[in-house]
């Protein structure tokens, strides 16, 4: 049987989880670890231990928002953002839920823009957000002044080769 991080690591081949020295230079340019139950340097940590629950339960897997700080600041390239999406997937393959309310479905909600535009469509992937949490009305009148800003478009253009997009889904399973 493999271990977790022999599992993780096939999960996301190409992530040199294990050359990680812990020299926490991804934590301490992360935006959001002052919220996160285990900071993203711990995560690996718990990675290599074999704590596959916590981890997976973590809320912290959940607040990563990919902005990929953490790699450009690793001096051996170690990819967090891509092992926490990655581990994303393996908590909801594994039936854990998020850790975070409502965070699962915000996320269900921008694979399924990414799916469905090739790109995120931010009207339409909110407005599909917000009717699966059933919290309508919190920030309307932020979303009503970007709109008028112009920072929220209608349409977003569509990627070129959306069939491309389309297979990446299939060969993921994503629905």
């Amino acid at each position: 049987m493999a271990t977790f991080l022999e599992e993780v690591n096939e999960k996301i081949s190409g992530v040199p989880i294990q050359r990680c020295y812990h020299c926490r230079k991804c934590t301490a340019g992360c935006p959001l670890s002052f919220a996160m139950e285990y900071n993203p340097n711990r995560i690996i940590k718990m990675i290599q231990m074999g704590k596959r629950d916590e981890v997976l339960n973590s809320s912290t897997i959940w607040l990563c928002v990919s902005c990929e700080t953490c790699i450009t600041r690793c001096p051996n390239e170690v990819d967090i953002a891509r092992l926490m999406d990655a581990l994303r997937q393996m908590a909801i393959e594994s039936g854990v839920g998020a850790g975070e309310k409502n965070i699962l479905k915000f996320h269900e909600a921008f694979l399924s823009s990414v799916k469905l535009w090739g790109r995120i469509n931010e009207p339409l992937m909110m407005m599909q957000y917000k009717l699966k949490s059933g919290d309508l009305f919190s920030d309307m009148a932020m979303g009503i002044d970007m709109f008028k800003k112009g920072k929220l478009p209608l349409l977003p253009p569509r990627t070129k080769d959306i069939k491309t997009v389309k297979k990446v889904f299939e060969k993921t399973k994503h629905s």
